[in-house]
């Protein structure tokens, strides 16, 4: 059988991307001159605010977000430099967002939830007071300066629209956002 059949075949394509996507971003944030490179983001102004929001909101790249939102916050203003790096971090967390939202995903994260107790956890998943906390703890996590796949990812397995993730993302974001570079302004050494 040739590659091209074994693949279309493959029953886990987007783990599969998601452990390559993971093993690309630890070589590259591991590499001295791409850090330098995100470093130099912070001389770019606004365009480097967007781009240290989108960094913002992942595992990998939480601490080169913080440290371009901190290097930005030294030469523009704090609101705008919010809302802008907001813009960028409801860019980033739209994307984990519609990915956890592929029903493809879920199919192949069905295995492991089934293997792991699947009736159990699926009888509390579906409890009225367990459904209305995903969306509460997904915006506490978001809104925390911890990076953003995890509460996302509650809020995209809860049925909540993409308008309202969208709205509820760049208000937590913006919060966020706002609150580390507010803070650096006080800690400074």
């Amino acid at each position: 059988m040739d590659l091209p059949k074994r693949w279309n075949g493959y029953r886990y394509k987007n783990l599969t991307y998601l452990g390559i996507s993971i093993a690309v971003s630890f070589y590259l944030f591991t590499n001295q001159s791409f850090q330098e490179v995100l470093l130099r983001m912070g001389e770019w102004g606004y365009i480097g605010a967007f781009i240290s929001g989108i960094l913002f909101v992942s595992t990998f790249t939480v601490s080169i977000g913080i440290v371009l939102l901190l290097t930005l916050a030294e030469r523009l203003n704090p609101l705008e430099l919010g809302f802008i790096a907001g813009l960028g971090a409801v860019t980033g967390d739209f994307f984990i967002f519609h990915y956890i939202r592929n029903k493809s995903l879920v199919d192949e994260i069905k295995h492991f939830f089934v293997y792991f107790g699947g009736d159990r956890v699926a009888y509390l998943l579906h409890t009225k007071y367990f459904s209305w906390s995903l969306p509460v703890a997904g915006a506490l996590i978001i809104a925390s300066p911890l990076p953003d796949e995890l509460g996302v990812g509650l809020m995209g397995i809860s049925k909540m629209k993409t308008n309202q993730f969208l709205l509820l993302s760049f208000a937590l974001n913006f919060l966020g956002i706002f609150l580390v570079i507010s803070a650096s302004t006080f800690i400074k050494p």
